[in-house]
């Protein structure tokens, strides 16, 4: 659908004006098609980015700086999120034996069995960018060079 249909504007100050209000529109409706997912399983958007980051990782630990740097949403506490996760028994985390400030984080069997469970699931979301391979590609690109 046309941004133009879809938000009921005519006209914008500048083609760059609607790409940005375009990729903000576009992130939000990709967004709402994933949420549901993540709520069937109890979790949200960040903790599953977490736990897949772990899993990643898996079997080696990671640190809480290495789940910031690696996280999609810089502006979520990967703390907090750390500390649910733990809660709900998906990860362990443990005081590193070289440096006693920072925490080992590993994705528990509990963990790795729900990402295991929702991989169908979230396997999906790619077919939710209805691009040829070629499209994706330049998209890709496109993308990286505005984040340039």
């Amino acid at each position: 659908m046309k941004l133009e249909k879809a938000i009921r504007q005519k006209k914008f100050q500048s083609e760059f004006q609607k790409a940005l209000i375009n990729i903000i529109y576009t992130h939000n409706y990709l967004i709402s098609k994933m949420n549901p997912v993540f709520k069937q399983y109890g979790i949200t958007r960040q903790q599953f980015n977490v736990l897949r980051i772990l899993r990643g990782q898996h079997p080696e630990p990671a640190t809480i700086n290495l789940i910031k740097e690696r996280m999609l949403d810089k502006m979520s506490d990967a703390s907090r999120i750390v500390d649910r996760l733990k809660k709900k028994k998906l990860i362990e985390k443990t005081r590193n034996s070289i440096d006693k400030r920072a925490a080992d984080i590993v994705i528990s069997k509990k963990g790795l069995a729900l990402l295991k469970t929702m991989d169908p699931e979230s396997d999906k979301f790619n077919k939710l960018i209805t691009l040829s391979d070629r499209e994706a590609a330049s998209l890709n690109n496109l993308l990286d060079n505005l984040r340039d």
